[in-house]
């Protein structure tokens, strides 16, 4: 790493809070050795407050880009000079490109989704979508998924502070994308869930549900809700088999873990950055399997 720093190497980073944990400092700069760019990536820990100020030194720095997590992701939108179509419905930003001074501002969480998917032989076009859960990771699944050519999408969130929230997402998503058909339930209301799932192809956990310390519960309460041939897909990764999956699985459902998700959303972040694509079965092989 030191011999390949300069007085001309590029600066790239991580906000957010906490940072600490993440891989993508490792996962960046060997894909930067590997194909000989001039970038290095460091994280910071930003926390909401300080959002304004971090981008503006993103300027100061003539950094080339930067990934934000939580809890700067919506704060972030609103200082971008450009926003990319998943982002503007969504009303928040992962990645953001520094083009001379020109800040645009991307989610790239749902196209990691999405093309995790892929990876597995699942393509969303035209299928029906159920999906748990509304927040962050929620949204941009249910807005990419749209996009994507999704015929149907089924939300699924608990009746809480962030209902209106959800019933707004979907509202977007119509406005946006109105061959789509977006429909949103109580995730209390179990019988409608298996009923919704049932009549998917693809099943989608984007809650916490399932992670530790929460690793012993799961958000479909009636495994009648899983047939064989179902995609079930969770973003939780720690545990890297959820109840979820482990139960889905024992239904004869195809069963997709979150580590991909981590992986392609920042494949999708790297080429908006370089123009490149990153070494993904090099990565995948040295920081996910």
């Amino acid at each position: 790493m030191d011999n390949r720093i300069s007085g001309h190497t590029g600066l790239l980073a991580l906000i957010g809070s906490p940072v600490g944990h993440s891989g993508s400092p490792a996962m960046y700069n060997y894909s930067f050795a590997r194909l000989g760019l001039d970038y290095v990536y460091v994280a910071f820990d930003i926390k909401e407050d300080q959002t304004k100020d971090a981008i503006a030194a993103m300027k100061t720095f003539k950094m080339r880009g930067m990934n934000v997590t939580m809890p700067c992701k919506t704060a972030a939108c609103q200082y971008m000079d450009r926003l990319s179509p998943a982002a503007q419905i969504i009303g928040a930003v992962n990645t953001i490109v520094n083009d001379d001074g020109v800040l645009t501002g991307h989610m790239t969480d749902g196209e990691g989704f999405v093309r995790n998917l892929s990876d597995h032989g699942v393509d969303v076009k035209g299928k029906k979508i159920t999906i748990a859960g509304g927040g962050g990771a929620a949204t941009a699944i249910q807005v990419q998924c749209a996009l994507d050519g999704a015929a149907s999408i089924c939300i699924f969130n608990r009746k809480d502070a962030f209902w209106g929230r959800t019933l707004e997402t979907a509202e977007k998503i119509r406005r946006a994308v109105p061959e789509c058909q977006v429909e949103v339930y109580d995730i209390a209301d179990t019988e409608k869930m298996t009923e919704e799932i049932r009549s998917s192809q693809i099943f989608v956990n984007a809650t916490v549900v399932g992670m530790k310390p929460m690793d012993g519960e799961t958000v479909v309460k009636d495994t009648k809700a899983f047939y064989p041939g179902l995609v079930v897909a969770d973003v939780v990764y720690n545990p890297e088999e959820t109840r979820l999956l482990r139960e889905a699985k024992e239904a004869g459902c195809v069963c997709i873990g979150g580590k991909g998700m981590l992986l392609w959303q920042g494949v999708a972040a790297f080429k908006l950055y370089t123009g490149l694509d990153m070494p993904v079965q090099e990565v995948k092989e040295r920081f996910f399997s």
